[in-house]
């Protein structure tokens, strides 16, 4: 994917208690303000402006668009290097509920959803029954599956060495260096570790956590559209299972996204972004059905 595109509108800007800078932008419904509005986490390493082209075909869809990007990725503050430390805590308890209050506060009364991608999904599963957000309707999740190897199948064991590698890495540079090496992006050797921890053990175990992230998970009521994607390597449908299976309390709806769907282009756990063909539909179509149940449809 290209590293320019086209920057959305600011919706805001937000410094946290800790430092960190995010940018929050917004593709808006200027004809309805009613409009549900989908607020877009990335996957690790991903800058929102990568997203553009699902951003469009979501707006086209009828939905207000909402971006950032994850701590130390695009455009966000502090840039990880060595002396930079935080990890999925952060993101969890500081970063998510921050983005959410400025949604709140430009759409107060628009249903909400959000939409992870891949590590962007996970935490936000976990903001999610960790605050229990009072103006959330939904929880779309799109190749975003649990790392723990196991649940990749045959490239787990591969996966599992190539993470604990990683962290090691980050640990003796003090950051990792992903730019570099095409995968992951520039991270905190925190996060790199925290990342480890989940693939070897299978659990969201966060040192400091103000809280016990399954137990967070287990708390998660509400509905759930997760989509696993086909030729996924790092989130199969195993993997989306072990994650869905940690939210025994959510209403879950699977659907598998296959070429066929997306008039046969080819997919993996990237490519899905810029062909996501019949995926908009259906994530429209589950938003109008999970908003009118919940008395807030636009």
């Amino acid at each position: 994917m290209s590293a320019r595109r086209p920057r959305l509108p600011l919706l805001g800007d937000i410094t946290t208690p800790d430092g960190a800078r995010l940018t929050v932008r917004v593709q808006a419904r200027d004809d309805d303000s009613g409009a549900p509005v989908v607020v877009l986490l990335p996957a690790m390493g991903m800058p929102a402006r990568n997203y553009l082209p699902l951003v469009r075909a979501l707006h086209r869809q009828g939905m207000t668009v909402v971006t950032t990007d994850l701590r130390g990725q695009g455009e966000s503050v502090p840039v990880p290097a060595r002396g930079v430390r935080f990890g999925y805590r952060e993101i969890v308890e500081h970063d998510i509920g921050a983005v959410l209050d400025v949604v709140d506060a430009a759409y107060p009364t628009a249903p909400r959803l959000l939409l992870g991608h891949s590590l962007g999904g996970q935490l936000g599963l976990v903001h999610c029954g960790l605050f229990q957000p009072p103006h959330l309707d939904g929880v779309v999740l799109v190749a975003s599956g649990s790392a723990w190897y196991r649940a990749l199948g045959r490239n787990g064991a591969r996966w599992l060495v190539r993470g604990q590698l990683s962290a090691a890495g980050a640990g003796m540079l003090g950051y990792w260096p992903g730019d570099r090496f095409g995968f992951g992006g520039r991270q905190p050797a925190r996060l790199m570790r925290d990342w480890a921890r989940q693939m070897r053990t299978g659990r969201y175990t966060v040192p400091g956590a103000r809280a016990d992230y399954e137990r967070a998970l287990r708390a998660v009521t509400l509905p759930v559209l997760a989509v696993d994607v086909e030729n996924d390597t790092l989130a199969p449908p195993t993997a989306v299972d072990h994650l869905c299976a940690k939210m025994p309390a959510a209403r879950i709806d699977r659907l598998h996204y296959t070429s066929a769907d997306a008039d046969h282009r080819p997919l993996d756990h990237f490519r899905w972004i810029r062909h996501h063909g019949g995926l908009v539909e259906r994530i429209g179509a589950w938003a109008a059905q999970v908003t009118t149940a919940s008395g807030r449809a636009a």
